[in-house]
């Protein structure tokens, strides 16, 4: 079973090819009126989350030199096995 869709003649009225040429002109418009709308969004969007981003980094306390200097590096433990090449190894 085949889905055809019906093709779309134009209309041979001068009239209602000018107007059929305005409506789509009209759409398009919108559609880039709506692109650009919804684009200025995401943009203030976005400038406002760093903007607050940077303000709570900003408003966060530093550590002095000193302190960070003392801090203890974060050790990764756990138990290894080397695994060689040459031999299958059984888990």
């Amino acid at each position: 079973m085949r889905f055809v869709l019906p093709l779309h003649h134009r209309p041979r009225h001068p009239l209602a090819r000018a107007l059929s040429l305005l409506l789509g002109i009209a759409v398009l418009g919108v559609l880039l009126v709506f692109g650009l709308v919804v684009a200025g969004v995401l943009l203030l969007g976005g400038l406002v989350w760093l903007a607050v981003r940077q303000w709570k980094l900003a408003a966060a306390p530093t550590r002095p030199a000193a302190a960070r200097a003392e801090a203890k590096p974060a050790v990764l433990e756990g138990e290894f096995v080397v695994i060689r090449q040459g031999r299958p190894v059984a888990h």
